[in-house]
């Protein structure tokens, strides 16, 4: 046996005073959690495909000069096994048995319904009323000789709410009016550049069915495999229901056609010194989208944050000069945005190597991509703790885009 861990969700935690790694499946092959005590963390690198199950004590204590008992890391192995975080027949067997559930399922039901946000269609409706009516801007005009595009972010509704009233009420006609929705999300777990589903996406309104056609046009350009290795991280993946419940309130509970596609990073154009524009996957996924646009009323939905920073992200405590450098930052991205200008977006990113762990960089550059030429009207910007010590925060922001005539 060469024990292989599959793409798992890892982090550091502290439980009950003690260090701890966090093992969590994207794809919820389960929804087993595993706690790996932190001095056994390292014995993970070994659990790689290359190493011998028996060889791995051997081989930890050649590489770290530390012993690990062998039954502890048959335990460990055999613990995986059964949480379906090893890369074997048993987890692909799963994999295959979960994805045909979702597949044969009506619709993708909303994960955090009941926990981000009510389930209960009425109690959500008062809600986002609530947000939307402490929100003091007002409703843009659309001119739909081009499409409408617009940055939302991610973020749980109570930190986000107002930033996400003051985006959705200046779009809420466009929101109504659309006859095609294509909603460009965070991957927050995956890193294939695009990861398509044909499953409907419901919301307590009810469901928004997905345009399979156009879905079917991307994967025959980007390959079937490739196009839904990662399918089931649209399961619990919250970027793109997190927009959608948005899309679907403004709309009064009436469908409206989506395209949902989750988005990986953009971290390898930062290595390689190659650029998005440059790669040919992105440009035949675009005109895919540009050909489906033609003729439509389009609504493009970015789903993304902009920065994480301080310890809760592995950076250093945030001050008040912290905060003032953060602002500057994302200024900048936002000047970009408001230019409609995705190369020199990108460019800000890359000349600093996202130190800001700015999340949302492909859904907004893609969106820029698509809409060509065009002019963003700010729609919000926050500023948001994510530690209880108030020294880690997430920057989101909101935006409207007018894009060029066709």
């Amino acid at each position: 046996m060469h024990p292989k861990l599959r793409n798992l969700d890892i982090r550091p935690i502290v439980y009950e005073g003690f260090p701890y790694i966090l093992l969590r499946d994207p794809q919820r092959l389960t929804d087993q959690q595993l706690f790996v005590p932190q001095p056994l963390a390292t014995v993970l690198a070994f659990f790689d495909g290359h190493h011998r199950l028996d060889e791995v004590p051997e081989v930890h204590r050649r590489f770290y000069g530390i012993s690990i008992p062998d039954d502890l890391v048959h335990r460990l192995a055999e613990a995986l096994d059964e949480a379906f975080m090893l890369d074997n027949d048993r987890s692909a067997a799963r994999r295959a048995e979960a994805l045909a559930e979702y597949r044969s399922a009506p619709f993708r039901a909303p994960a955090l319904a009941g926990a981000g946000y009510p389930d209960d269609a009425k109690a959500l409706w008062n809600l986002l009323q609530d947000y939307l009516e402490a929100s003091d801007v007002a409703a843009e005009a659309v001119d739909w000789s081009a499409p409408i595009g617009l940055l939302s972010p991610h973020i749980d509704y109570p930190r986000g709410g107002r930033v996400y009233a003051h985006v959705w009420k200046r779009a809420a006609q466009a929101a109504r009016e659309a006859e095609l929705v294509i909603l460009l999300g965070v991957d927050h777990y995956g890193a294939d550049p695009f990861t398509l589903t044909r499953q409907n996406y419901a919301t307590p309104y009810g469901v928004l069915p997905t345009e399979t056609a156009i879905v079917d046009q991307l994967a025959a350009v980007l390959g079937e495999e490739a196009a839904f290795a990662g399918e089931l991280r649209h399961r619990g993946e919250h970027s793109l229901e997190l927009v959608a419940v948005w899309l679907h309130h403004l709309r009064e509970g009436r469908p409206a056609p989506v395209v949902p596609i989750l988005t990986g990073s953009f971290h390898p154009f930062m290595l390689n010194g190659d650029t998005p524009s440059a790669d040919p996957k992105i440009g035949a996924v675009l005109e895919v989208l540009r050909r489906a646009m033609a003729g439509r009323r389009t609504l493009i939905v970015a789903s993304g944050d902009l920065a994480h920073v301080g310890p809760a992200f592995g950076g250093a405590p945030l001050d008040a000069a912290g905060r003032r450098t953060l602002r500057a930052a994302d200024e900048e991205l936002l000047d970009a945005m408001r230019r409609g200008d995705a190369a020199g977006f990108f460019s800000a990113i890359r000349r600093v190597q996202n130190r800001n762990n700015v999340c949302g960089v492909a859904p907004i550059y893609l969106t820029l991509r698509l809409l060509g030429q065009s002019r963003g009207e700010p729609a919000g910007y926050a500023i948001c703790p994510a530690d209880e010590q108030n020294t880690s925060v997430v920057s989101v922001a909101g935006m409207v885009f007018q894009g060029e005539k066709f």
